[in-house]
């Protein structure tokens, strides 16, 4: 099969070379000058085998119907939700069963073929899309809850639930989801273990990785470990799941989850607020966390420059006067009146003590629904800003955002925005740098920088989003080389051949 595209060297969009030839004609040019790559770009292809009409004939044979070939179809799954990474796969599979999934990678990995596993491709860091031919893996059609346990909350769904739905399949049972994202109508579950996803509510439900309770996972050579447990307790011997969560679709394929799910509280308040300094945002943290304690479910916080942005592309209205920082404080609770009132003595402190200076509170739906788009549309409005080079950060409280401040003092008018927002109660700052089109002069100007500057501070590269292909190359920013050699030789254990979404997460010098 030959690609109809020109290949990117880096796996990155951009201008074609006036080239006319396709996946097989990597190589450079006789006399041409090579370039020096970045961290980010990808490796040389790996000798992997490339499909054949036979394997073809297999692959429609196992999922008749729903091996895909279509390169208008095809485009959506090569190419990520930044546009800015791009792969070349021509055959897109779509199992709806997890023996699916079996019977495909055992072959794969017989053939030596790189699969390319994709949920709902939202994700930031290149990891979700193919660099080169991989063949896509989706996991759109195993959208099935399996199970229900109404008395202890225990969700047992297949891997390909949107997030979203989930949601609301749990609410007719006065349930939630332990994860709230800004991407939740389009990203599945199973993606969001395999990148150990964050989100909105971690400062109340804690992170995946106690709330997922088991997983179904289908390694590389087509075996299929079932972790699909639904005990809160289990301690017999390692925790085999946990290697799967985070771990990107290196390891092997997520295709089931057993998650437990909190009740839904019976009141749920929302406060916007402004701050005059980040030293009085985290003085009204402080202060939030000791006088709203069980019922804080989230404390996110936005700046000016993004507040400029939601006004200028997405024409959000600031509902407060205008302030350099921002807070979306959240409360969830089971007792209305106790609620509301904890949280206008809270208020009535920080404005008394001027660490806030303006702010609203919402009880309705419409209202919560208002302010949380002022949070969770910045990403969205960064998007009409320019062409954006994102950085999720984790740091200690108090440093999260020097790194902006110190950011825009080293690029000056080299950049068009820098942004700061993030969730204050987890330390992660989602730094964002937006330039007119991509600019490599003003990448190399942020990077390594920003990792050097994290590292300094015992800081971590990633908080949420992951590796990938683009930072997959700092790892050794935020791990140890004991740490990392370590992970490689998981890699080469449980995926000897390396077909697994081959170039993310781990560093080259593993591959």
């Amino acid at each position: 099969i030959h690609s109809r595209h020109p290949l990117s060297p880096h796996g990155l969009l951009q201008t074609p070379r006036p080239v006319s030839c396709g996946v097989h004609c990597r190589e450079l040019h006789a006399g041409e000058e090579r370039p020096t790559p970045s961290p980010t770009a990808a490796p040389e292809r790996r000798p992997f085998s490339r499909v054949t009409p036979e394997d073809m004939a297999f692959f429609s044979k196992i999922i008749p119907g729903r091996t895909i070939t279509d390169p208008d179809i095809l485009e959506a799954s090569n190419v990520d939700w930044l546009k800015s990474v791009r792969g070349f796969s021509e055959v897109l599979l779509r199992p709806q069963t997890t023996e699916e999934v079996s019977q495909i990678l055992g072959y794969c990995n017989s053939r030596n073929l790189a699969v390319s596993p994709q949920g709902g491709n939202t994700g930031l860091v290149g990891g979700s899309v193919p660099v080169y031919d991989e063949i896509i893996l989706s996991t759109a059609l195993m959208n099935n809850v399996l199970n229900f346990d109404s008395v202890s909350g225990i969700l047992s769904c297949q891997a390909g639930c949107v997030l979203e739905n989930l949601s609301l399949y749990l609410e007719d049972s006065d349930y939630i989801m332990p994860l709230d994202l800004g991407a939740k109508g389009s990203c599945h579950i199973g993606g969001n273990v395999a990148t150990n996803a964050g989100g909105l509510r971690l400062l109340r439900y804690g992170s995946l990785r106690g709330t997922v309770l088991g997983l179904e996972v289908v390694l590389a050579d087509g075996r299929v470990l079932d972790c699909l447990a639904t005990l809160r307790k289990d301690n017999t011997g390692y925790d085999l799941k946990q290697l799967f969560i985070g771990s990107e679709g290196t390891l092997g394929v997520i295709t089931a989850v057993t998650i437990l799910c909190p009740r839904k509280p019976k009141a749920v308040n929302v406060a916007f607020l402004g701050c005059e300094s980040f030293e009085q945002l985290l003085q009204t943290f402080q202060l939030c966390r000791g006088m709203l304690g069980e019922i804080l479910s989230a404390f996110e916080f936005l700046d000016r420059e993004c507040m400029r942005l939601l006004n200028t592309h997405l024409k959000l209205a600031n509902p407060i006067t205008d302030c350099p920082f921002y807070i979306v404080i959240e409360t969830s609770g089971s007792n209305p009146t106790h609620d509301e009132e904890k949280l206008h003595q809270f208020l009535e402190e920080a404005m008394t003590s001027s660490q806030v200076i303006d702010g609203t509170v919402a009880t309705e739906e419409a209202k919560i629904k208002a302010l949380w788009s002022l949070r969770e549309r910045v990403t969205e409005a960064l998007t009409h800003d320019g062409f954006t080079y994102k950085y999720d950060i984790s740091l200690p409280v108090e440093r999260i955002y020097q790194l902006v401040t110190d950011m825009r003092e080293h690029l000056g008018d080299r950049a068009k925005s820098v942004v700061g927002y993030g969730h204050v109660g987890d330390g992660n700052l989602h730094l964002n740098i937006t330039s007119p089109t991509k600019d490599p002069d003003l990448l190399a100007s942020i990077e390594p920088f920003v990792y050097e500057w994290t590292a300094r501070f015992q800081g971590s590269i990633s908080a949420e989003h992951g590796l990938g292909l683009k930072k997959r190359n700092y790892i050794y920013y935020s791990k140890a080389s004991l740490a990392v050699a370590l992970m490689g030789n998981i890699k080469i254990m449980l995926d000897p051949k390396g077909i697994l979404n081959p170039y993310k997460t781990l560093p080259d010098d593993l591959q």
